[in-house]
């Protein structure tokens, strides 16, 4: 296997069985269906790489092979076409272009009210009158088989009427759902004539208010794949128990002439587990709503939105998807494998530049007051290509803070009283002084520089010092605010309880919140850093890679978030 082979795994070893038998003939068929309720995650990526990388890869063995993304919009109460938009356009920042083969499950509504009546009329669906506490006292436990309803035996016309009125509009929530008719005795609960249809009088964000009844996930969406000519249909492991229904429901409406073998497959594969973020949608609704980040595109938070907007990037997300692996068992990842991915990419097209972060003036004594010269700093030490860029020198001038210290520890090779260090594509320089304030607080350090030592010319290198600083001239730096980002939460498991603590109980997530997660500085910047577009990523020397931030950024007031660390 070559490094750009695609590595193998066990969905693809079945895809490899299906194409030698020519199961589906020649086509791979995936699809990827998010319910537009909410905006995709981290874990949502993983899913993205696999479905639509699954497709791209079998195209020249298969060339009918697509994958498709379509949108499971059956729930209308918490669906909005706000999702929809924003869902395919992180699918398209992932480096995929749905555009020709988007779907929706609404599309399919007439036809899936048919599937419906085709049960219906074959004995294998009903009408049940039951209320949600009913139905919930008869599904029976793990242990306990349920009980059949009291409307199971309704006859095929009585339950046609019943769902003919239902669509009509005739009944309120709740007052009917209908079932198919499989086997309340089951050790699979999923098979205890689970619902297939439910009443629900709420406007569709696409369809309007043309129904009053929606299709439950697990009918309507084997029926969709079924349409759509779906060959595998990857999801994640909470659905094994839900596969013999999936293939149920797909195998009865074959027997009745709905479809035509050979059907759609479900295979599981574990789903993204990571460290130090939560991923329920639930709890990031908690974040935002209860106001502890700034909204669904906060670089905190672990949606693409946030990835986006912190400077992640798709390559780096599909490195993640490599490296991490497709398997049938859940396993924990640390978060730092996915901070390494980005870190790798950035490494190799992010463009270097010099910033200080927290500045403190240095004044080079002996060099004339009015004078400015130009030194030259790779664009990238690896891509000698990609040429230099001009960074000029003055008289005074920003270096870090923490690169002086009045009484440093053993081995601190940066400056000190009466020590030496180069000044990185310039000059070396002694400290010769500094003032404090009555706290002890530098505000400015004096050093002379020596005329003969200038990077890059002849003769300059014969001195040797350990120290090398960064700094910035202060008659054209660019004052920015600067967003330094850190993990969300503070422990690796967000909320739940401490082994070592037999006391502890599970915790509000809330509790583990970083309070360091998000600090505000203001640094000084090279000039085309005050220009570059939203979104342009650097490598800022010493101090990690950075991203103009996507909405706030202008040349007028730069902002910058931290993406990662070196």
């Amino acid at each position: 296997m070559t490094d750009n082979a695609p590595s193998s795994h066990f969905i693809r070893a079945r895809i490899d069985e299906d194409c030698a038998k020519q199961t589906y003939g020649t086509k791979v068929a995936t699809r990827f269906p998010p319910e537009p309720n909410g905006f995709l995650h981290f874990g949502h990526a993983k899913s993205i790489f696999l479905n639509f990388g699954l497709a791209d890869d079998y195209r020249v063995q298969c060339p009918q092979s697509a994958c498709n993304l379509r949108f499971d919009d059956t729930n209308p109460i918490k669906e909005e076409a706000e999702y929809v938009d924003a869902i395919r356009e992180d699918v398209a920042w992932l480096g995929f272009d749905p555009a020709s083969r988007v779907f929706y499950a609404s599309d399919y509504f007439e036809r899936l009210y048919r599937c419906a009546e085709l049960l219906i009329q074959a004995g294998l669906a009903y009408v049940d009158s039951q209320n949600a506490e009913q139905l919930r006292n008869t599904r029976g436990t793990l242990t306990e088989a349920g009980q059949n309803s009291p409307f199971r035996d309704r006859s095929t016309e009585e339950n046609l009427q019943l769902f003919r009125a239902m669509r009509a509009g005739e009944f309120a929530d709740g007052t009917h759902i209908l079932r198919a008719k499989i086997d309340m005795a089951s050790p699979n609960m999923n098979m205890r004539d689970p619902a297939i249809y439910r009443i629900r009088h709420a406007h569709h964000h696409r369809t309007g208010d043309a129904w009053c009844i929606y299709p439950m996930y697990d009918f309507a969406h084997c029926v969709s794949d079924a349409i759509e000519g779906i060959t595998h249909s990857l999801c994640t492991l909470e659905f094994t128990d839900h596969r013999p229904l999936y293939d149920w429901f797909l195998a009865r409406l074959a027997e009745l002439g709905e479809f035509t073998p050979p059907l759609p497959q479900q295979i599981e594969f574990s789903r993204l587990n990571l460290t130090y973020v939560v991923l329920s949608k639930r709890k990031l609704i908690q974040l935002v709503t209860g106001g502890h980040v700034d909204g669904w595109d906060d670089p905190r938070l672990p949606t693409l939105k946030g990835a986006r907007r912190r400077g992640f990037t798709p390559a780096g997300f599909k490195l993640f998807a490599e490296r991490i692996g497709v398997s049938k068992s859940d396993s924990l990842i640390d978060y730092s494998v996915l901070e390494d991915c980005m870190r790798e990419d950035l490494n190799e097209h992010a463009e270097r530049r010099v910033a200080v972060l927290d500045p403190v003036k240095l004044v080079l004594t002996n060099y004339p007051e009015e004078q400015t010269e130009i030194c030259h700093a790779p664009n990238h030490p690896q891509h000698p290509e990609w040429g230099k860029r001009d960074i000029s020198l003055s008289r005074e001038l920003w270096i870090e803070r923490e690169d002086f210290m009045i009484d440093p520890p053993k081995k601190f090779f940066r400056l000190k009283p009466d020590g030496e260090v180069r000044l990185r594509y310039g000059y070396i320089i002694k400290c010769t002084g500094f003032d404090a304030d009555e706290n002890g607080h530098v505000t400015c350090v004096y050093a002379e520089y020596d005329p003969d030592t200038k990077s890059g010319t002849p003769g300059s290198e014969t001195r040797k010092v350990k120290g090398n600083i960064h700094w910035l001239s202060c008659h054209d730096a660019v004052e920015a605010e600067v967003r330094i980002y850190d993990r969300l939460f503070s422990v690796a498991a967000p909320g739940a309880r401490r082994p070592d603590d037999p006391e502890d109980m599970e915790r509000d997530f809330l509790d583990d919140i970083n309070p360091e997660a998000k600090r505000i500085q203001i640094g000084m910047i090279e000039p085309s850093l005050a220009t570059c577009a939203p979104e342009s990523r650097f490598q800022w020397e010493r101090n990690g890679y950075f991203v103009a931030d996507q909405h706030d950024h202008s040349a007028a007031k730069p902002v910058f978030n931290r993406t990662v660390t070196l």
